[in-house]
């Protein structure tokens, strides 16, 4: 590594990309995070590199690498946030009241909604990462609910949450990045906690890591009353509170009498159209793309990438994301193989 930073210095490319790619995926995370959009974070991690590389010669060395890049990956989103007037990404929970089952109405294709994160993007933890001393694990940070919660946070106190409890970085390190003073860091981080304590009290979600046998049966019965159209099989899985949306629609639904009917009136319409769905996990969660076949079958087409939380109760929450760009983000097929 040492030798590669003299490369750096020296202006060579080739040393300069030994450098970054040991932190590029935690880096487009950290612009998940702040934007609250696959393809934005895609966007701005390569805007960073570039900024990067033109600003080599300001890199001192004072600072580490990672903590380098985090504050210009910060400053761009920073920068992207403000040029789109865009305060956040957001789930419909956050924009409409919940609704009693209804057919679906128009699309709102003019609210930005958030979107998920492949898991199989996240990056393994890098050498020089912080301890335990981070309030929030890298992976559990990159949960739907707590992203969607941080999304409604004013942005400049998202990055400073996002930057001390996420990243790790210090307090005069988080206040230079943002060319603020350190009081005024901790001021705004504070406000960013007790927002978010507020929003969960018990503190932020985590992952229930590797599924236990109870889990990968209840996705596997998920998976069979699905393609099956079993509403009222579908509908025992769920919990009394579970939460249904699918972005871009602005309805959502709570609990099973709304859901199954919602599910009801959607799959007496499949007029010989199959589903099915393949496996996939996102932020942290169970996760499936879904398709839908033509009415003959003799075609498929990617609807949604589903992400599910499961819950002791079952399932407690199904947000679909009915974007068919996702697919191949998330290295999904063209069509369900074996179909």
């Amino acid at each position: 590594m040492t030798s590669a930073l003299a490369r750096l210095r020296d202006g060579d490319r080739e040393g300069f990309d030994i450098l970054i790619e040991h932190h590029r995926r935690e880096i487009q995370v950290h612009c998940y995070r702040m934007l609250g959009s696959l393809h934005d974070a895609e966007d701005a991690t390569q805007d960073t590199l570039l900024r990067a590389w033109r600003a080599r010669d300001g890199f001192d060395g004072r600072a580490s690498l990672r903590t380098w890049l985090y504050r210009i990956a910060t400053n761009t989103c920073l920068r992207a946030i403000e040029r789109r007037a865009l305060r956040g990404r957001l789930l419909p929970t956050a924009v409409h009241p919940r609704a009693s089952f209804r057919p679906l109405g128009a699309a709102d294709h003019e609210t930005p909604w958030l979107e998920p994160y492949p898991d199989a993007a996240l990056p393994e933890p890098p050498d020089d990462a912080p301890g335990p001393d981070a309030r929030y694990e890298a992976h559990e940070s990159i949960r739907l609910a707590f992203i969607a919660a941080i999304q409604e946070l004013p942005p400049r106190q998202r990055a400073i949450l996002l930057l001390r409890d996420v990243v790790g970085l210090t307090a005069e390190e988080t206040a230079a990045s943002i060319a603020t003073s350190v009081a005024a860091a901790n001021s705004a981080l504070q406000r960013a906690r007790a927002t978010l304590h507020r929003r969960f009290p018990d503190g932020p979600p985590t992952g229930s890591g590797e599924l236990d046998p109870a889990g990968r049966d209840l996705l596997e019965r998920y998976v069979q009353t699905w393609e099956a159209g079993d509403v009222e099989g579908f509908v025992r899985l769920l919990a009394p509170d579970a939460v249904w949306s699918m972005p871009p629609w602005p309805e959502w639904f709570v609990g099973r009498a709304d859901i199954g009917a919602f599910l009801g009136w959607v799959w007496v319409n499949r007029r010989g159209r199959a589903e099915r769905l393949v496996v996939t996990a996102a932020n942290g969660a169970p996760a499936f793309g879904y398709y839908r076949s033509s009415a003959d079958g003799a075609t498929w087409q990617p609807f949604a990438v589903q992400v599910v939380e499961l819950g002791s109760g079952g399932i407690v929450s199904i947000t679909n994301f009915v974007d068919e760009t996702l697919f191949s983000s998330f290295e999904l097929p063209p069509t369900p193989r074996g179909s």
